[in-house]
């Protein structure tokens, strides 16, 4: 077998030694260990979570339990704003230019408006409860159940501004404990639940406590981030002093909008499955959507620990810092991406079968679709934060629209004809399409500014 030649070696070696000394990537990787040292644990936790609630449940009440779940997060997000979003741009770049105290004002304003839209969604999840056991469980007597598990909205309710806060301020390895704990306080209650003959509502409990904990834990955070960046009496911070509105109401509804396709086309696949079919074939395409988020979640960190440096990049204009932040976490994002999926694609079947149990086995060739457009929006898992971060919001909810207007007119058709083998390759050509269209314009955002600065400096 050839060796590898000596300019390879050294070719090798330098990429090692430039990689070595950016320290912007080496910041996003020390804080996104933090994050996936917790992700990590809490994916095995997350996996014998779902294990330990097959297993006691079944395949009709796994379907059953994520309906119940992917509803409640469905109506929370419907009135979401995405607040964290808004936080890292526009307060973030108030911090770099030394406006602290509209950067204050700008949080302040956020949180409150994010309390109101929590009780509203509450409300609606109230009152369309009975139709949502109706359609989605195909069980009446599992109203109360919807509602119970919906208080999570109530107790999450300043968690996007919250979660925007600890992103300006860094504060990664904090909320990595929060995330940690939270996943063993959920895993060791199902795990009780199991040994003790528990319930669909022991297992729901469990849930919901694990979320109420995320959403005050994440909160204390905030709060201790926020008295430190602006002072005990950041909370007085005059409103008079926020830029135009017009412009954050652009953007938060811009960004809603983005939200409310994903829920549509992306977030309640659950819900699309349970609608079509059964309960028996939603929870097979659960189990297909749990084992392909382990190739997610190792990547998903870096969405947060990304995003504020690629919009403090774009607000500075350092293209060539840009493009290399981008080109280098790609290629780590591509690396684990490609090797997990050949290791599923191998292994994929026995994976189910030994973790679940035999009934759960056909989710396997779910799974096998569901890789391909994962994969592709994981490894450019960059593409939205990039135009946000050009003030581009509208272009990814256009993209996100066009594609997911495609995918559900053909859902139609063809989930109730062809299974959810079909819904899942719905899925797979939306990321694909939309990832493609909006990375087509990222890279037309940096060229043309780079051109224009070229055009500039030669003035």
């Amino acid at each position: 077998m050839d060796q590898p030649g000596p300019d390879t070696m050294r070719t090798l070696s330098q990429l090692i030694a430039d990689w070595r000394q950016d320290r912007l990537l080496n910041g996003i990787l020390r804080n996104t260990g933090y994050l996936f040292s917790s992700n990590g644990i809490s994916m095995v936790l997350a996996m014998l979570q779902s294990i330990f609630a097959a297993k006691l449940l079944g395949v009709a009440g796994v379907g059953i339990l994520g309906s119940i779940t992917v509803f409640a997060t469905t109506v929370k997000n419907l009135l979401s704003f995405r607040m964290s979003e808004l936080v890292v741009k526009y307060a973030g770049d108030d911090l770099v230019k030394d406006k602290k105290e509209r950067a204050a004002a700008l949080i302040k304003a956020v949180s409150l408006v994010e309390a109101l839209n929590s009780v509203v969604a509450y409300l609606i999840l109230f009152l369309a409860a009975p139709l949502a056991a109706r359609l989605f469980a195909k069980d009446i007597t599992t109203l109360g159940l919807f509602r119970l598990y919906g208080v999570y909205i109530l107790g999450s309710m300043f968690s996007e501004t919250s979660l925007g806060v600890i992103q300006l301020d860094k504060r990664f390895r904090d909320q990595a404990v929060v995330n940690l704990t939270q996943s063993i306080l959920t895993a060791v209650i199902i795990f009780a639940a199991y040994m003790g003959g528990g319930s669909i509502i022991t297992i729901l409990m469990a849930y919901l406590l694990g979320k109420l904990f995320l959403g005050m834990g994440t909160l204390v955070l905030a709060l201790h981030s926020l008295q430190r960046m602006f002072g005990k009496g950041w909370w007085r911070a005059g409103l008079s002093t926020l830029p135009d509105w017009r412009k954050l109401a652009r953007f938060a509804v811009s960004t809603n909008l983005s939200a409310t396709v994903n829920l549509v086309v992306r977030d309640s696949e659950h819900l699309w499955v349970a609608y079509f079919l059964s309960p028996t074939a939603a929870g097979l395409y659960k189990i297909g959507l749990a084992v392909v988020n382990l190739v997610v979640m190792p990547i998903t960190p870096f969405i947060n620990t990304t995003y504020p440096e690629i919009s403090r990049a774009v607000e500075k204009r350092e293209w060539k810092r840009l493009r290399s932040l981008l080109r280098r976490v790609t290629m780590i994002s591509g690396g684990w991406t490609i090797g997990a999926g050949i290791f599923l694609a191998f292994f994929g079947k026995w994976v189910i079968g030994l973790l679940y149990e035999p009934e759960f086995v056909p989710a396997y060739p779910i799974l096998m679709v569901l890789l391909v457009g994962f994969g592709f929006a994981n490894i450019f898992f960059w593409n939205r934060p990039l135009l946000l971060s050009f003030g581009l919001p509208m272009f990814p909810f256009s993209a996100m629209l066009v594609s997911g207007l495609l995918k559900v007119a053909l859902a139609f058709p063809l989930v109730p004809r062809y299974g959810n083998i079909a819904e899942a390759a719905l899925l797979s050509m939306y990321f694909i399409l939309s990832v493609g269209l909006i990375l087509r314009r990222g890279f037309k955002e940096i060229h043309s500014a780079e051109l224009a600065d070229r055009l500039e400096g030669t003035a």
